[in-house]
């Protein structure tokens, strides 16, 4: 079997670990310390994709609408944002780790299609929180893979985007008929009351890690009312 070979590791700020990103032939693998198993694997990404496109089926005949992906990861969220949108919209994506962002812009962007190349991206390099709580309605739809669900994972400041404070100021920054998607490993009941009681019309979708097989995970879709 061909080996593995590292080709960069990168540390999550507040001692959330650190990455290893790995090739193998044409597979890519980024792994978390103290995690057994894959944290992404670049075939496996179709809950991703489904993210973008349950996050923005509303927005497929909008012009100039404006989308915020929360988390690059390998680019397979952006790329199915960019699929989603019409020509004139345009994607925010924030990515917390600057290492993961130039992984994207080597070969691993070839996976995805290289999305940030598109010229309707925007990257910011960041906690994507500083753009979640500036009060101002801005997105159409919020997209957000930054962790494992609503329980924090790689991050604790993640914790944040799940707690009530945290989808009280999402909800601000949405637009009338806005969506927020998130992705998670799996089912929440308590983050849906959680997000109803953020004012936020909810729904879960299960999306499966390979389409048609392998892993469950859970599309939480929490719109703000026209």
């Amino acid at each position: 079997m061909v080996p593995w070979v590292k080709l960069g590791t990168a540390q999550i700020p507040n001692n959330g670990g650190e990455l290893t990103f790995s090739q193998r032939d044409e597979e890519f693998s980024i792994r978390l310390s103290g995690i057994r198993g894959e944290l992404m694997n670049s075939r496996v990404y179709n809950s991703e994709k489904e993210l973008s496109q349950m996050g923005c089926e509303h927005l497929k005949s909008t012009p100039n609408a404006h989308v915020l992906v929360g988390g690059l990861g390998m680019g397979y969220t952006l790329a199915a944002a960019l699929k989603a949108v019409t020509p004139s919209s345009q994607v925010t994506v924030a990515e917390l780790i600057p290492e993961v962002v130039e992984w994207n812009k080597g070969p691993l962007g070839n996976c995805a299609k290289n999305p940030l190349q598109d010229p309707r991206t925007n990257v910011k390099v960041g906690d994507v929180k500083h753009l979640l709580n500036s009060k101002t309605p801005t997105y159409d739809a919020i997209l957000l893979d930054v962790d494992n669900g609503p329980e924090g994972l790689t991050h604790s400041d993640n914790n944040w985007i799940y707690s009530i404070d945290g989808l009280e100021d999402i909800y601000e920054v949405l637009k009338p008929n806005g969506m927020l998607a998130i992705w998670s490993a799996g089912p929440d009941y308590l983050f849906s009351v959680r997000l109803k009681n953020a004012g936020y019309v909810v729904s879960t979708r299960i999306a499966r890690a390979r389409k048609g097989k392998g892993s469950k995970h859970t599309i939480f879709l929490a719109k703000k009312p026209g």
